[in-house]
């Protein structure tokens, strides 16, 4: 630790912010990274509970979208988990944990720390996870439990979208599948000159279009009518969908959601998520790599 504060007050300080009582060698184990170790006599590193960790957290995030979401198709769920359960997410958690995040307290060596080791997004997931893995060691999977829901249940409210984001059209086409509406079309249409086309496009389900967007190539138009058209489906515009017949207006009264209506950025949000990249589903708790790979 540096910032001249011994690393036993330092703890004290990371256990006030976790709002937990660990055992202090569990939780120095779950602050040490490899680098450390090598540094100083090969002591425990945290990837034994990081490995724990993970498996807990899988659990609890999946069991909580399986809850939530009863009539959710199991690729449809996966990429939910996938948006929460990232090494993006998993850093923008772990910096948000107290006043200044488990960044100050890691124990790194002095390579990684001249090379801003303390914010890298893969050390503060990884540490998240061990931190998760002692928890549930020291405390149960009750404990551990209350302190995922705690620190992701914001992630959580905002899955939808966000796994939806990787790819609305995928997103759409299997959303109406489980909803026997048949597979969705889109009609576009383009204004403009050659050099600065602007393209519109109305996803239409059943005859009826349920969503418009805008941007500056047809498939960047089509994904932003497939997202809100998804959002309509999902209920999450904020607003009654008013399906309208395909030559009609579009659908969704609501405005602005993910920029979709307006010819906005669709849904690209903090963690870096953005359509198109869908990442393959997330792999069955405690069954190979369980953490999905960031998208984006």
């Amino acid at each position: 630790m540096s910032r001249g504060v011994s690393f036993p007050q330092a703890r004290a300080g990371l256990l006030e912010a976790l709002d937990l009582r660990i055992a202090p060698e569990l939780l120095d184990q779950a602050l040490t990274h490899r680098s450390y170790s090598y540094e100083n006599g090969n002591l425990p590193t945290n990837e034994r509970l990081e490995f724990l960790g993970d498996a807990v957290l899988q659990l609890v995030i999946t069991n909580a979208l399986y809850r939530r979401h009863p009539t959710l198709a199991e690729g449809a769920l996966a990429k939910q988990r996938a948006s929460v359960v990232n090494m993006r997410a998993l850093a923008a958690v772990a910096r948000g944990i107290g006043p200044v995040g488990i960044g100050p307290y890691l124990l790194l060596g002095k390579g990684e720390e001249t090379t801003g080791g303390r914010d890298k997004p893969s050390i503060l997931a990884d540490t998240l996870e061990a931190l998760i893995g002692a928890v549930y060691l020291e405390l149960g999977l009750e404990v551990a439990s209350a302190f995922v829901h705690r620190h992701f249940d914001p992630l959580l409210d905002d899955a939808a979208r966000r796994g939806a984001g990787l790819d609305w059209k995928t997103s759409l086409q299997e959303r109406t599948a489980v909803l026997n509406m048949g597979p969705p079309d889109y009609v576009v249409s383009d204004s403009g000159p050659d050099h600065a086309k602007r393209f519109t496009a109305r996803a239409r389900i059943s005859d009826r279009i349920y969503g418009e967007g805008e941007g500056g190539s047809k498939k960047e138009a089509e994904q932003r009518a497939a997202e809100r058209a998804f959002l309509a489906l999902e209920g999450l515009t904020g607003a009654t969908v008013t399906a309208e017949p395909a030559g009609g207006p579009a659908g969704p009264t609501a405005d602005g959601v993910g920029g979709a209506a307006g010819g906005g950025a669709g849904v690209v949000d903090g963690l870096g998520q953005v359509p198109g990249a869908a990442p393959s589903d997330a792999a069955a708790v405690g069954l190979g790599p369980a953490r999905a790979p960031e998208a984006g």
